[in-house]
């Protein structure tokens, strides 16, 4: 299944970038995308939305450009989904930066209409967390419920086992192409999850991961699920980026409880502080959405089989490979993706260069490529919260940073 306009959303992404603002504003704005597209130069000046610098790339990329990536799509067997296409997810459609397509392998489950929980932890899993992954996983799965996770080592991997060896139903949030190799420990896992659910992407099917596509992807692993499990997070573990989107969307946020081994402590802060629901069983996240599942019969969590347990690969473990093979060509983002979350007129500086008060150049010279909040940022060079946020509007206004959802800041 490929969208009617699915063509005219590719082109914009690869003119505009991955995981922007602007395709929702486009979205909202055309309720039928080929009359932007149309309407050239004009047309993309008039609607408010796009720089100089945009409607420069749009010239640049062609619809052929996005037809060779449709072609692809349509050899490898995969479906795509546009934002304006009636079975993209409302879910999805809801956060503040859509996808403006979803490459598909498999046939996504309507996640508006069932329960669906992502799962997320540490690559580097112990016993304990991968057994309760697989379990749990397991265990929601006979009650219906679907389950979302990224298809990492760890974590990730034991939760989407669990679900196919319960015969359930699963999404895999990818963070490069679909089509891509990147853990080949997990490709038959991924091929098994295409036939009992979806192997999905923001990206075109042949594209490597880069190390801020895994952040990018964890708004969607959020967006698609009704709650979000955190099982054995560090307290500098990527899970909890994911743990922050779902709350920034609204949705509930669980944590497993666990020993205070280092491994554990980014999720048990986060069962202290009030902001995730501590569980020791699939019944504790059950239980958060009543009248929202249909049961297959009692479960024996106790007494799930574990025989799959040893083969799950655990970063380090397994022959299991630490970083994404990344090539080394691709290690800086290119122009199509400069920017994570939106790509404006970028403004090249040196940090020393700017007219900035003191306050304002610390907070600067503190943000990076990766997002970070606000208390983060007051915490870690002493100031006021009310002080960062003055010098934070001041940097807005000079186009160096932007804002995210939960109060998060990167640069431009």
């Amino acid at each position: 299944m490929i969208s009617v306009n699915s063509k005219y959303w590719i082109w914009i992404t690869q003119a505009l970038g991955y995981n922007t603002l602007k395709v929702k504003k486009l979205a909202n704005l055309y309720s039928d995308i080929t009359k932007f597209y149309n309407g050239g130069k004009y047309e993309w000046r008039l609607c408010g939305i796009l720089s100089e610098n945009n409607i420069a790339k749009l010239s640049k990329y062609t619809l052929d450009d996005a037809q060779k990536i449709l072609d692809r799509c349509i050899e490898l067997n995969y479906s795509v989904i546009a934002i304006d296409d009636s079975s993209y997810p409302l879910c999805l459609f809801n956060i503040d930066t859509p996808p403006a397509v979803i490459y598909v392998s498999g046939k996504l489950p309507d996640v508006d209409n069932r329960l669906t929980i992502g799962i997320v932890g540490t690559r580097t899993a112990t016993n304990y967390g991968l057994k309760n992954s697989y379990k749990i996983a397991y265990a929601l799965s006979k009650y219906g419920v679907t389950v979302v996770s990224g298809g990492a080592l760890g974590v990730d991997c034991a939760s989407h086992r669990g679900v196919l060896a319960a015969d359930g139903v699963t999404i895999c949030v990818r963070g490069c192409g679909i089509n891509y190799n990147y853990l080949h420990e997990n490709a038959q896992m991924r091929q098994s999850i295409t036939k009992r659910g979806a192997v999905i992407s923001e990206y075109p099917p042949d594209e490597a991961p880069r190390n801020y596509y895994f952040p990018a992807r964890n708004r969607i692993i959020a967006a698609l699920s009704d709650g979000v499990l955190v099982i054995e997070a560090g307290s500098k573990s990527g899970s909890l980026i994911t743990a922050n989107l779902a709350l920034d969307q609204g949705k509930e946020v669980f944590a497993l409880l666990g020993n205070n081994s280092p491994q554990n402590e980014g999720s048990n802060n986060r069962i202290k502080e009030g902001s995730a629901i501590p569980i020791t069983d699939f019944m504790d996240i059950l239980n958060a959405f009543d009248n929202l599942y249909a049961t297959d019969g009692e479960v024996d969590f106790d007494n799930i089989s574990l025989s799959d347990i040893e083969a799950i690969p655990v970063k380090g473990k397994n022959g299991a490979k630490h970083k994404p093979r990344i090539p080394k060509n691709q290690n800086k983002p290119q122009d199509k993706t400069e920017n994570i979350i939106d790509e404006p007129d970028r403004q090249i500086h040196h940090k020393k260069d700017l007219d900035l008060n003191n306050t304002a150049q610390k907070v600067y010279e503190y943000i990076t490529c990766e997002p970070v909040h606000i208390d983060k940022i007051s915490s870690d060079l002493g100031i006021p919260v009310f002080k960062v946020l003055a010098a934070l509007t001041e940097l807005e206004m000079k186009n160096l940073v932007t804002a995210l959802q939960g109060r998060r800041y990167i640069l431009k």
